[in-house]
Formats: structure tokens, C-alpha cells, sequence
């Protein structure tokens, strides 16, 4: 586990080397504590719950990966849970003048990178924990840009294959087109329901939540609901996309049948009557027939001449 202790007082900001100090810094009503936590151990969670009080439910949610993005109360503390761009957890306890991030790995490993929210704050005066927290919730909805970019890029890139037929195997792209719906149908589950939760922290339903605190906080639900429409774009054409693409694997279908049916049209005729001349039947006309042989093969290079031309003159060739 990482731990970073960051207190911000009258005289400016300065890191916490030793986390025992806490408990003495937290006391002072004009002063902010931010514990950032990566990949707590049980141990280090119960510090926490035994320095700050907090509530066990809380903590056991924390613990647990997968929360739906939320926000508690508590009689002590709120603890809200919210996710980064690349799907990473990232937990918050909010208490009287403290704040505890807990940040988790995504299935890939990935991080939710801080260095943008510490700059931040760092360029203000005084400090207060609204602005910290919500300095960390508009970096967190921010990314959500720009994932909305990276899948806008990739979904035009996949329309531009199509209408140009350049994609390769087929087999594949459908894959990665549908994994590309499943990654956008994650990304909204995650993104959804912290527009409630920024809402209700706007409407000030917690103690910490002042007057400007909740004006940013506007801002910040006014770019959820435009990442969630953007998310819902992104899924529509990905759908218009899926669907393209199975109709232009339907087309070349159609195109390989209509070959297929063409040939086996043009041979018929020759097949016929290489057939009726294989027979073994001792009266048959033609059989004594000095031309019989040449005659039957230009009967048959006449028919499949003219059923190439026409099935050539109908584009099914």
C-alpha cells in the first residue's frame, strides 16, 4: 500500500512523513487533512476506521471492489464512490475538515492518476475541503472526455474501414466492434449514477457543502449529464456500425452466391450435354455421325460463351 498525507493550513500545504501525526493536525478547525490511500491492506483499513471512526459498512464497501458509484451518509463522515475514465475505483470518506481517497487498480492494472488534482489546489490561497473534493470529482468527470474522444476515434475509424471495405477478416472486427459496445455499456454504468450523486451534494445535504462549493459542484453535474450523452452517442453509432458491418458481410455473401449460382448456371448447359452424350446406349442419334464429336464440343463452348456474357451484363460475375 501507498500512503500520501497532504495538510493544508493557513500557512499553505505541506506532506505528513509521519501518519501518526494525524490525530494532533486533524484536531485544528482550520486546517484540511487529505489521506490518499492506493490498494489499502486490512490493516491499514483498520487505522483508518479507528482514527477517524469511520463506520464499518463503509469500510467493508471500500474493501470490496465493484461498488455502484454512491453516496452514504453517516454520522460521522459521508463516504461517496466514484470511478476514473479507465474504470479504476476510486473511494472517498469526507468527514468534518478530513478527506480519505482510496484509489484501486482497474483489470489492467491502471491507476487514477492525482498529479493534476494536487496542482490544483496547490494554486489557490486558503484552502476549504469543498475544493478539494470537488477538485477531485471534476478531474475524475473530466477524464470522461476524453475517453469519449478515444472511443469517438476509434468508432470513426471503424466507419471509415467499412465504407472503404478495408477492415480484413471479418471474424475479428465483429469481435472488436462488440467489444467496443460492451467497454461503452460499462463506461455508462459507472458514469450514470454519479450524476445523482453530484446532484445531491450540490443541493447541500452535507455540512461541508457550502454556497461555492455547490456552485462548482453545478458545473461538475452539468459535465456528467454532457459525458453521459456523449457515452449514449458513442453507443448509437457503435450500433450503426455493428450494423453496417453485418450488412456489408451480407452483401459479399450475396456477391459470392451470385458468382456461384452463375458459374453453376453457365456449366449446366455443357454438363447437360456432356450428360446425354455419356449415356451407354447402343441407338442413339449422333453416335455415327462424322461431326458428332467437334459438334457437341462447340455446342458446348457456344453455351457457356453465352451464359458468361449474360450473367456478365447482369453484374452477378
Amino acid at each position: 500500500m501507498t500512503t500520501a498525507v497532504t495538510v493544508y493550513d493557513p500557512g499553505g500545504s505541506r506532506a505528513l512523513d509521519d501518519p501518526a501525526e494525524i490525530s494532533v493536525v486533524v484536531k485544528a478547525d482550520d486546517t484540511v487533512v487529505w489521506v490518499d490511500l492506493i490498494d489499502p491492506t486490512d490493516d491499514e483499513f483498520e487505522c483508518l476506521r479507528e482514527e477517524f471512526e469511520l463506520h464499518p459498512l463503509a469500510i467493508e464497501d471500500a474493501y470490496k471492489h465493484g461498488q455502484r458509484p454512491k453516496l452514504e451518509q453517516y454520522p460521522t463522515h459521508a463516504f461517496l464512490v466514484a470511478y476514473s475514465k479507465d474504470l479504476a475505483e476510486v473511494d472517498l470518506f469526507v468527514g468534518r475538515n478530513w478527506l480519505i481517497s482510496v484509489r484501486e487498480r482497474n483489470d489492467e492494472g491502471q491507476l487514477w492518476p492525482l498529479d493534476a488534482v494536487g496542482a490544483r489546489i496547490g494554486r489557490g490561497g486558503t484552502v476549504r475541503l469543498g475544493q478539494v473534493v470537488y477538485t477531485l470529482l471534476d478531474e475524475l468527470v473530466d477524464g470522461y472526455f476524453e475517453a469519449n474522444d478515444a472511443f469517438e476515434d476509434r468508432v470513426e475509424a471503424f466507419e471509415a474501414s467499412i465504407l472503404t471495405d478495408q477492415l480484413g477478416d471479418d471474424g475479428a472486427v465483429q469481435t472488436e466492434l462488440l467489444e467496443l459496445r460492451r467497454r461503452l455499456v460499462e463506461f455508462r454504468r459507472v458514469v450514470l449514477p454519479l450524476r445523482d450523486v453530484v446532484v445531491a451534494l450540490r443541493r447541500g445535504e452535507l455540512a461541508w457543502v457550502d454556497e461555492t462549493t455547490a456552485l462548482h459542484l453545478q458545473d461538475v453535474a452539468d459535465h456528467v449529464v454532457r459525458a453521459i450523452d456523449g457515452i449514449d452517442s458513442q453507443r448509437e453509432l457503435v450500433s450503426n456500425a455493428v450494423d453496417a458491418h453485418l450488412a456489408m458481410m451480407s452483401n459479399r455473401m450475396n456477391q459470392a452466391m451470385k458468382r456461384v449460382t452463375s458459374w453453376g448456371a453457365i456449366l449446366l448447359g455443357s454438363t447437360l450435354i456432356a450428360g446425354i452424350y455419356g449415356m451407354n446406349f447402343e441407338n442413339m442419334p449422333e453416335l455415327e455421325w462424322r461431326f458428332g464429336y467437334p459438334f457437341a464440343l462447340g455446342l458446348m463452348v457456344t453455351i457457356t460463351l453465352v451464359g458468361y456474357r449474360s450473367s456478365k451484363r447482369r453484374g452477378w460475375l
